[in-house]
């Protein structure tokens, strides 16, 4: 029988947790965790670095990878944030995981890790220096352009004759006085002229 190792409430672990006996976490361990038996973390437990072991059993919080040779399994009210590999994993109604899940054997997986990580790096091969850059040649300077001649002085314009003076034309009459109108009357009368001696013939006739 294992024997059980128990990591009780309002204790805190920090560093790394090894050993060949069972482990149950009620506490807070920060710390990677690496056991041969079964690793249980209880509702009131926290763990803020990878596990592994033969079976995990989570109930309460864990921050980190999660690797189990038999089985991971997660139960109601547990919150995950970080990969889960087992061969078989089961994730119960309420639990919460966010990361990579993956099934198959840890085994297989684990010697790729260790020949990736045991290959020795490939050297580096020096950069070749980078051949000097010639500073670009300066163009030669523009020949100088040559003096702006002066245009040459037009010849003088001979002056025109004055034209002579026109005559100023003549004032414009003054005008009319305004026409007076008479008043139109009746005609005078008519008085028959008298030959010679109807006068005294008529003097007669009144006396």
């Amino acid at each position: 029988m294992a024997r059980l190792t128990v990591i009780g409430r309002g204790v805190r672990v920090r560093g790394r947790v090894t050993g060949d006996a069972d482990l149950t976490i009620e506490g807070h361990v920060e710390g990677e965790i690496a056991v041969s038996g079964e690793v249980t973390v209880e509702a009131s437990g926290l763990v803020g670095a990878s596990v592994a072991a033969h079976v995990i059993v989570v109930r309460g919080a864990v921050r980190g990878d999660l690797t189990g040779e038999e089985v991971v399994r997660l139960e109601e009210g547990a919150r995950v944030v970080g990969d889960l590999r087992a061969p078989r994993i089961a994730i119960a109604k309420g639990a919460l995981v966010k990361g990579l899940v993956q099934t198959g054997s840890v085994a297989a997986t684990a010697p790729r890790a260790k020949a990736q990580a045991s290959a020795p790096a490939r050297p580096v091969a020096a950069k070749r220096p980078a051949p000097p850059v010639a500073a670009p040649s300066r163009p030669a300077a523009p020949p100088a352009r040559p003096a702006p001649v002066a245009p040459k002085a037009a010849p003088p314009v001979a002056a025109r004759p004055a034209a002579p003076a026109r005559p100023a034309p003549p004032p414009p009459p003054p005008p009319a006085p305004p026409q007076q109108v008479v008043a139109k009357g009746p005609p005078p009368p008519v008085v028959p002229a008298l030959k010679k001696g109807a006068k005294a013939a008529l003097k007669k006739k009144a006396t």
